[in-house]
């Protein structure tokens, strides 16, 4: 359920790809082994126009930084947004069991700049072994095999909530802040997009009537949208769920500079690029 920070799936095949590269350099190798916060204060009264009121408390470019994080199914991808710096910071963690080791990876983009920091832990000697340093990389698209695989910055919403609520007919205002309707995952290219966790064909005319459960926390934003995706084909029922938070209290994003950054090396791109 996100835009393209990448989407979900390429960062998942990014994750795949470098810790399929990792796991094979350390064998060959031979070397051993926030939650969310919806505010304080009264709940927000009911609106003549939920639906209105629920994409009015989506974050927008006025917004200060704030924390995200999605979760599809077994996936989860947690970053921060920062509008005024047409910021992103994106990270993942990817955990291998043969060798045993894990990888975290965060991805932090400032306009059109992106840089990407590898953090290897597990193993002794890892970052040497995968030629890896440690401080954030600069990276240069054209050097990526499919940069659009990698993060961009496109707007404050970076699991495209308003998008999903735009294709409900109607939405409910269930009182306390709480909003629910039901989405349509094949009302446009884009939104089929969203979610490569989903097999929309498989679910058949139950692609059209999802249902989703919003929250709008007491300051008006909105703090979590949960659709409840049902069973189809070889997929089982499972919860997409966005949590927007931390507004204002979140870290303002800015370029590394100095001695905590430096170019990619060419492993970076070897790794990224499979």
């Amino acid at each position: 359920m996100t835009q393209r920070i990448g989407s979900a799936a390429s960062l998942r095949r990014i994750a795949a790809l470098a810790t399929a590269v990792l796991a094979t350099t350390v064998l060959s190798a031979g070397c051993g082994t926030g939650d969310a916060s919806e505010g304080t204060g009264a709940a927000p009264s009911p609106s003549a126009d939920p639906k209105a009121a629920l994409l009015a408390a989506v974050p927008d470019e006025k917004d200060p930084a704030f924390r995200f994080s999605t979760i599809e199914g077994a996936e989860k991808f947690d970053g921060v947004v920062d509008p005024a710096a047409q910021g992103l910071e994106l990270s993942m963690s990817e955990k291998i069991k043969d060798p045993e080791f894990t990888m975290a990876m965060t991805f932090r983009v400032i306009e059109e700049d992106i840089w990407v920091r590898v953090k290897l832990t597990g193993i002794p000697g890892l970052h040497d072994i995968m030629k890896l340093p440690k401080r954030w990389m600069l990276l240069d698209r054209t050097k990526l095999d499919d940069a659009s695989d990698v993060p961009v910055y496109q707007n404050a919403d970076p699991a495209n909530t308003a998008a999903v609520i735009r294709t409900a007919e109607t939405v409910e205002d269930r009182g306390n802040g709480t909003y629910g309707g039901f989405a349509d995952l094949t009302a446009n290219a884009d939104i089929r997009e969203n979610f490569s966790t989903v097999d929309v064909d498989a679910l058949g005319d139950a692609a059209k009537k999802v249902p989703f459960t919003a929250v709008v926390g007491p300051d008006g934003n909105l703090t979590s949208l949960t659709l409840d995706v049902p069973a189809a084909g070889k997929k089982k029922a499972m919860k997409l769920v966005a949590k927007y938070y931390d507004f204002g209290k979140a870290p303002k994003l800015s370029a590394p500079t100095g001695a905590q950054v430096q170019k990619a090396p060419a492993s970076a791109y070897e790794m990224l690029n499979g």
